[in-house]
């Protein structure tokens, strides 16, 4: 190679190193990343998170809905904005009211299709519709999907900043939603 007779030249070893450590992520680099995807450790908290969302469903189903129950959710998951207090994570303020209103307009819809709340008795339940699942595995899929694409622009921490607004713009008019059902029901 012209102009590069001063650099040594890495052994095969030392490129397979290399490309084990992009594919794993652990010395992460722009190529890498835009070659090799989600590091392994991401698709497997995605894969747990999506497990977690499921059994969390399917429990929340068997149990009477209050106030409580639909309402701390989402002032849980608030103290997660505490993140922004780091410069990493800071995104544009367009870029973060676009992935709360990208989560509440348009990926929230197939949560309020999939859920109704009905009346048994003195209990308010949730029932959940057959398209429970194939709702959760799709919104987990394309979310996968569009932080990958997403994680080939921008940093991995502003990416799971973007998410992270994106996912509670869902979870806040689902639930917002539900309340107002709820209440319509405790009236009746």
């Amino acid at each position: 190679m012209r102009g590069c007779e001063g650099l040594p030249r890495r052994s095969a070893q030392a490129r397979r190193r290399v490309r084990v450590r992009s594919f794993l992520m652990l010395n992460p680099s722009p190529v890498g990343r835009a070659m090799t995807g989600l590091p392994l450790t991401s698709l497997v908290a995605a894969v747990l998170g999506t497990l977690a969302v499921l059994a969390w469903r399917i429990q929340e189903s068997r149990r009477a809905v209050s106030t409580r129950s639909i309402v701390i959710p989402p002032m849980g998951m608030s103290t997660g904005f505490s993140m922004f207090m780091m410069p990493a994570f800071r995104v544009p303020w367009l870029w973060g009211i676009t992935a709360f209103v990208l989560g509440a307009v348009v990926l929230a819809y197939p949560l309020l299709a999939s859920s109704a709340l009905t009346r048994e008795g003195d209990a308010i339940m949730m029932r959940r519709s057959n398209s429970f699942m194939a709702v959760i595995l799709g919104l987990a899929a394309l979310r996968l999907a569009l932080r990958e694409y997403v994680g080939a622009f921008i940093s991995a921490p502003q990416t799971a900043a973007l998410f992270f607004v994106l996912a509670f713009g869902m979870i806040v008019r689902w639930r917002a939603w539900m309340l107002f059902e709820y209440r319509r029901l405790t009236r009746a």
